[in-house]
């Protein structure tokens, strides 16, 4: 039986996993190896009642002795208690073990989860991060820990009770282990039948957290769009999809305990027909067959439900290799040996051939050719969908380019460190996100250890101060998640002060207007004109006359390089692209002024 179990750990590929968790079990390893300690006498503890029904049957019930053993049910009581109370610890020491192991796994998950380039989040949808982080370290530790300590217990009750069964005799004992050894067999088959039902599971369960968040997120959309019923069915839909992986869980598992029942139940009539004969022929006492039942039976019963624990078992396996799976994930983009550090910016930004793509084969970006010089402001235009914010993506390497290169002061930015590389640059989006906390907090993130005059100063350049005046607790007041308190003006130019603030040499504006009303727009472009003072600036606007005063305007279409040079060199090109883009744009102003 013990080797059969040996067999089944061994085939969940149980060692090369705790040879993985062994970093995050040695600090607590004291702790650990007292709650697997422990469970030895909890399990060899389920011998005693049997083995003191010996004397107690045979004094008692049959030779009806006056002096009857009083201490054998004080005994029976004593050990017991003991048994409930090393039961306690063990618990407390697994869930304590468990807990810490849980949150170093966590820990290291985070970590991970925030060297992951931009792709990997691109692709992924929420809840499958959250499952994928979060929740798998939790079915890792928790059934790994407590299986593991079920898994002790048994072995050991079921040594001492094997102990117990040839004491009182061997030959049924041979029959009782035989019996056992059967039942063992057909449950190293369940591991193929399941694992592709777990691994939809998972998928199933994360789809449940993204329709969570995507109502949380999109809970106006939905109310305005009356899209309550669209949505409803969708969550059912997935309902249905988890009832039916747990039906055909059971269905690939359950079998397995009623096969036991049945298994069981041979070896027990077995015991009880060849038990009744050796007591009649006078091989063993009635004492003895007594304890030995009765020590069957606390054999058989845990056997019996190993059905139901080995989905948990399987469960835990599972999700540390998939966790272990994530923690080697090598990204895709990070530094490389020796990279250097870039310390400040003297010369010029230069693109050379850059080609990009972000599915293999269907290009993006095509052979560009740029070249920034330092403090010089360069603006994209070009029709949506043409690659211009791809561009500005590639310079802090949210992405990688396939081909060319992207040049700092003649040095290729994948030699510098991503760290450094990063710090020198400032990024203000369409949509940018603030963290749940207080104004003050969000700007501070530009840089932590700022003192109040730096962001007061921050604040003034960024417009904000009129704002501030305005609000009770001043920086202080919460915003809500994700700056929902907020208006898109509003943020924007707390974004600005957080830019402020990092006070870095280039500054990238990604449409930092567009999505603003005319009024909200010129109070932000006004704070963008302070941030640009003196700094290196890539900017993509889709109101053209913002522009006009860039050093060079670079029109992008299909991914191509198709016009550069500065406002009027690009408006006397006949049929120009850009002219065309503007003249249109200046239309459509003047017919809605007209029409004002």
């Amino acid at each position: 039986m013990i080797n059969n179990l040996k067999e089944i750990i061994k085939k969940q590929r149980f060692v090369i996993n705790y040879s993985r968790m062994w970093p995050y079990v040695k600090p607590l390893w004291f702790r650990a190896l007292c709650s697997m300690l422990i469970c030895i006498p909890i399990g060899s503890l389920d011998a005693v009642i049997a083995l003191a029904l010996k004397p107690y049957m045979d004094l008692v019930m049959v030779e009806k002795s006056i002096s009857s053993p009083w201490y054998i049910p004080l005994g029976i009581v004593a050990f017991t208690s003991l048994q409930g109370v090393l039961k306690y610890l063990s618990a407390y020491l697994s869930t304590w073990v468990g807990g810490r192991i849980t949150n170093g796994l966590k820990y290291d998950l985070f970590q991970k989860l925030l060297t992951l380039p931009t792709q990997f989040f691109d692709k992924k949808k929420s809840g499958d991060i959250v499952f994928q982080f979060n929740n798998q370290a939790d079915n890792a530790c928790a059934g790994l820990l407590n299986n593991l300590s079920v898994f002790v217990q048994r072995i050991f009750s079921s040594i001492s009770l094997v102990c117990v069964l040839f004491y009182n005799s061997w030959q049924l004992a041979l029959i009782a282990t035989a019996v056992l050894g059967c039942a063992f067999a057909p449950v190293a088959k369940i591991q193929k039948r399941i694992k592709g039902i777990m691994e939809k599971t998972v998928f199933a369960d994360a789809a449940i957290i993204t329709e969570y968040n995507e109502v949380f997120n999109g809970n106006k959309t939905i109310t305005s769009y009356n899209l309550q019923k669209h949505e409803t069915a969708k969550f059912q839909n997935i309902l249905k999809n988890i009832f039916t992986l747990k039906i055909k869980m059971v269905q690939k598992t359950q079998w397995l305990s009623p096969l036991m029942h049945v298994i069981v139940s041979i070896g027990i009539a077995g015991a009880i027909g060849y038990g009744s004969h050796l007591i009649i022929q006078g091989d063993i006492t009635s004492g003895n067959f007594v304890s030995f039942i009765t020590a069957l039976i606390l054999l058989y019963t845990p056997v019996k439900n190993i059905g139901n624990n080995l989905n948990a078992v399987q469960f835990s396996f599972f999700a540390i290799e998939k966790i272990f799976g994530v923690l080697d994930t090598i990204p895709s983009i990070r530094d490389k040996e020796n990279a250097k550090t870039l310390e400040e910016i003297k010369g010029e930004i230069e693109f050379q051939n850059v080609n990009f793509e972000y599915v293999k084969n269907i290009p993006v970006l095509r052979d560009i050719n740029l070249k920034i010089k330092k403090g010089e402001t360069i603006a994209f235009v070009g029709n949506s969908g043409g690659g211009k914010s791809t561009i500005v993506s590639l310079i802090p390497r949210f992405y990688d380019i396939r081909s060319g290169s992207i040049k700092i002061d003649g040095t290729d930015i994948r030699d510098y460190t991503l760290k450094s590389l990063r710090q020198n640059i400032s990024i203000v989006f369409q949509d940018n996100f603030l963290f749940s906390g207080t104004i003050r907090d969000n700007i501070l993130l530009g840089r932590k250890d700022a003192s109040d005059n730096e962001v007061q100063n921050a604040v003034k350049m960024a417009y904000l101060d009129e704002f501030i005046s305005t609000l009770k607790s001043g920086l202080d007041t919460q915003i809500g998640e994700r700056g929902i308190l907020l208006s898109g003006g509003q943020k924007q130019r707390v974004a600005i002060a957080r830019a402020f603030l990092k006070d870095a040499p280039i500054i990238i504006l990604d449409e930092a207007t567009s999505a603003l009303d005319n009024k909200a727009e010129a109070i932000v472009q006004r704070a963008i004109d302070n941030l640009m003072k003196d700094k290196t600036v890539f900017v993509i606007a889709h109101r053209l006359s913002t522009i006009r005063n860039a050093d060079a305007i670079a029109v992008i279409n299909e991914g191509r390089l198709v016009e550069l040079g500065c406002h009027e060199e690009l408006m006397s090109i006949p049929n120009g692209q850009y002219r065309t883009l503007y003249e249109m744009q200046f239309k459509k102003q003047a017919a809605m002024t007209q029409s004002v």
